[in-house]
């Protein structure tokens, strides 16, 4: 018979009761009123966001990460086991409770991924953040954004106005890339146009769903092109025409 989930601590957000809960030893849920954020038993897509999205940076010693959303601290344990000890990573939360629980109960499961040396915690939303970097000189830009939300892109997701998969939003993304940076995004499900806008901003883009069996989450993968690739790829379309 299932242990029955023990509520460890809650507090009333805007969009209804955040809560952190707990069954057994390693088995914690966090849920906002019916909704669950976060399962700690299924992270194997907020694994691969962390791997996949700052692989590439594994001896980029100056390497300048943000991660959108920290939830339990899969993704974020992911970036960093991907980054040289010189990195920094910049973490994006709406709810201080959260970096709390992750420091708290949820620290053996990330080996207190947010308390790394490496990492820096800022409480608000993401996207004010990119486009605070975006509006800038410069010297602040990342040279990956990870979003690990647990509201993807999808259908219904507006094309222009969505502040985080909008195609204002991804403006301002690029430009708070380096150049050759890439975004990382978790989806719930493979969204074409999400994709489509991504490829009009000048992004090379990836996608896969690395779940096994049931729902299989999607993580989006866009790069932007060094100086040398869109050189090349524009003397081909020259070629070509």
């Amino acid at each position: 018979m299932a242990q029955p989930w023990k509520i460890i601590e809650s507090i009333a957000t805007e969009e209804g009761v955040l809560e952190l809960r707990k069954r057994g030893e390693k088995d914690f849920l966090i849920m906002i009123g019916a909704q669950v954020l976060m399962n700690s038993m299924a992270n194997r897509s907020e694994i691969v966001l962390g791997q996949q999205g700052c692989g590439h940076l594994k001896n980029n010693a100056s390497a300048r990460v943000l991660v959108g959303g920290l939830g339990m601290g899969f993704t974020l344990r992911a970036v960093l086991d991907s980054l040289p000890a010189t990195a920094q990573v910049v973490v994006a939360e709406l709810n201080p409770i959260v970096p709390q629980w992750c420091r708290g109960a949820l620290a053996p499961l990330t080996s207190s991924a947010v308390s790394d040396p490496r990492v820096s915690v800022e409480i608000g939303d993401v996207a004010d953040l990119i486009r605070k970097v975006a509006a800038g000189s410069g010297t602040d830009r990342f040279d990956a954004i990870v979003l690990d939300l647990y509201r993807g892109p999808h259908s219904r997701t507006d094309p222009v106005n969505d502040p985080l998969y909008g195609s204002t939003a991804i403006a301002n993304a690029r430009a708070a890339l380096k150049p050759a940076g890439l975004l990382a995004v978790w989806g719930e499900n493979y969204d074409e146009g999400f994709v489509s806008r991504l490829q009009a901003a000048g992004f090379s883009v990836t996608a896969e769903r690395p779940g096994r069996g049931g729902l299989r989450h999607a993580v989006f993968l866009a790069r932007l092109e060094t100086a040398s690739e869109t050189a090349k790829n524009s003397r081909a379309r020259s070629v070509k025409s």
